[in-house]
Parts: structure tokens; sequence; C-alpha cells
């Protein structure tokens, strides 16, 4: 007994199509789903973080201490020292950049000033205060100058580029203000370019 062919067999250009579009869809949805939870690209613009990072940079941020922060019903918190991304709280399309990387130097509650070249932060444990820079392993190259003190609001972070001599650098000291948790991308994990420069974080 004979069968009659059907509209997919008989038209294998629709169903190779549909095929593709499928696969291209998954794809798609990987992709979204990888950049939410996962890992995100960035390219580094800008003399702010020189000189551990330079305009063309590609980075690698690791979303996944996020992504568990997020299903344990925390925020995330980075550590003292650590580069990350965030979302520039004063991002506006074709005047801003929308991401922005900088370095964490103090948390909630703590008290930041500037002296002699370099941060000084105050907390319970330090009442005399410390350079949060020196185990960040000779970076940043630069001292830093401007004059502050203040004391960091509740769930926000101050952050600051490692180009910190006159206004190379828009960040907590001059401009940017404190950055809520809520904002951050994560962590910097690796410089993936150029290839002869990549180093983890």
């Amino acid at each position: 007994m004979e069968m009659e062919a059907t509209f997919l067999q008989r038209h294998p250009f629709i169903k190779d199509a549909m095929n593709i579009a499928i696969f291209v869809a998954c794809v798609v949805v990987g992709t979204l789903l990888i950049n939410t939870y996962v890992f995100r690209s960035f390219s580094v613009i800008g003399p702010s973080m020189e000189k551990t990072l330079y305009t063309d940079d590609r980075l690698i941020v690791n979303r996944l201490p996020v992504t568990w922060a997020q299903l344990q019903n925390k925020q995330y918190i980075p550590s003292r020292g650590q580069i990350i991304v965030f979302k520039n709280p004063q991002y506006s399309a074709g005047l801003s950049d929308e991401y922005i990387v900088k370095r964490v130097i103090a948390f909630p509650g703590e008290r930041v000033t500037i002296k002699d070249g370099h941060y000084l932060v105050f907390n319970d444990q330090n009442p005399n205060g410390f350079n949060p820079d020196d185990a960040n392993h000779g970076e940043p190259g630069y001292p830093t100058s401007g004059a502050i003190d203040e004391v960091v609001p509740s769930d926000e972070l101050f952050v600051s580029g490692d180009h910190r001599e006159g206004s190379f650098s828009l960040d907590s000291r001059n401009g940017l203000g404190t950055i809520p948790f809520y904002d951050v991308v994560g962590p910097v994990n690796i410089r993936i370019f150029p290839f002869d420069k990549i180093r983890t974080f």
C-alpha cells in the first residue's frame, strides 16, 4: 500500500528552513542565557584603568557569583580590590557609557579619605585607617590625587579607576558617586585580548 507524501516531504526546502530557524533560535536563547547568568564580554574604552587595563582590552566578566547570590535572594558583594563592571548610574543614551569598569575600594559604613597620594579607609577593624591597594600586587601604578572625606552609604560601593591623577578617571571621588550593589554586573575574570596580554584578575 502506497503512502501519500507529507507536505514537508514534498517541500524539503521548507523543512530545511524550519530546522535552520530552530537552530538559530536555540543559539540566540542560549547566548542570552549565558550572557545573563554565566559570563559577559566587555571592551575597555578610555584611560581610566591604566596601567592595569587599556582601551580595546577585551574582558570576560564572571556572572556566576551574581547569579548564585540572586538564587539565594541575597545581594552580590564583590571583594575589596576586585575589578568589577557595573551599570553606570548616570547613564544616558548617547551621552555616556552604559557600563563602566573600576576597582572596589570601600564598603558601606566605611570612611574614605585621600592622604599622601593614596586612599585611606577607616572601619571598625582599622580605626587608624589602611591603604586598600596594599593587597593589589602593585596596582595601580599612579598616585591618587584629589580630596575626599566621606562615609559609604548603605548597600553601595566606593569605586575608583587605577589612573588616579587629575581627571583621567571619573569615579566615586569626583562625580560618579558610589555604586549600588544591584548595579554590579560582576567581577572581571580574564582579559582575553590582546592575545599577548591575556591574564586573570
